[in-house]
């Protein structure tokens, strides 16, 4: 079931420091299993921007983009996500049931898109994600990833702090990087990467280019990842 909600004003602030509050109006829709949110403008990017080929999109995969599975492989799956989205909770385990059948043929390639508007915690818990990157590399990422959308309802500080210190980074430069804001800008720029390739809601994804919008089941997923091959 769908559900909306009308006349918000989304108050975003770009950078580190309040330079001023640029207020959209737009509406938030939640439809087809995607949270969706009115696009903001796309700003400057300083990753590589993708390129939209008619139906298709191609990414250029960085090396401090996050990947799971077999980093040369022929199916590319993309997502653009939100960690306090529920959608994107229910999306997780169709894309871990994906990598787990197709092996080495398939790496899945994380992105950050937070709906500030409507989750709070969404920017925190992904820049708090790379913080823990920063010390346990992928491997790290993946697990604090993980127990993000397995517990949804307990995104905060205090968690991001218990999951660290089980991943076994060091507590205080966690901390420390979390409080600063260390990894804001890498986020934001995941952020407008999926502006650029028309990212709207979340899970946002694409297989070898090809869009796959909300939080699809396992066998719409693999007849996509099948017709790419």
């Amino acid at each position: 079931m769908a559900s909306s909600l009308k006349d918000y004003k989304d108050f975003y602030t770009p950078g580190a420091i309040l330079l001023g509050a640029l207020i959209i109006s737009g509406a938030i829709l939640s439809q087809g299993g995607a949270i969706n949110l009115g696009q903001k403008s796309a700003g400057n990017l300083t990753r590589p921007a993708p390129v939209v080929n008619g139906d298709k999109v191609e990414f250029t995969i960085a090396e401090n983009d996050h990947i799971r599975g077999n980093p040369q492989a022929e199916i590319t799956l993309v997502e653009f996500s939100d960690m306090q989205c529920p959608f994107c909770s229910r999306f997780h385990p169709t894309a871990l049931q994906a990598l787990k059948e197709y092996g080495d043929k398939m790496r899945w390639v994380y992105k950050h898109f937070p709906l500030d508007a409507i989750h709070p915690e969404a920017r925190p818990s992904a820049e708090a994600s790379e913080c823990a990157w920063e010390q346990a590399g992928d491997e790290g990422f993946w697990k604090f990833t993980d127990a993000m959308f397995e517990n949804q309802s307990r995104l905060g500080n205090a968690f991001y702090e218990e999951v660290a210190q089980q991943i076994g980074v060091n507590l205080s430069q966690f901390q420390t990087c979390v409080a600063e804001r260390k990894y804001q800008d890498k986020v934001e720029q995941d952020y407008q990467q999926g502006l650029q390739a028309g990212v709207t809601g979340t899970p946002g994804s694409f297989v070898n280019g090809t869009p796959v919008k909300g939080a699809v089941p396992y066998e719409q997923l693999k007849a996509i990842i099948e017709a790419s091959l």
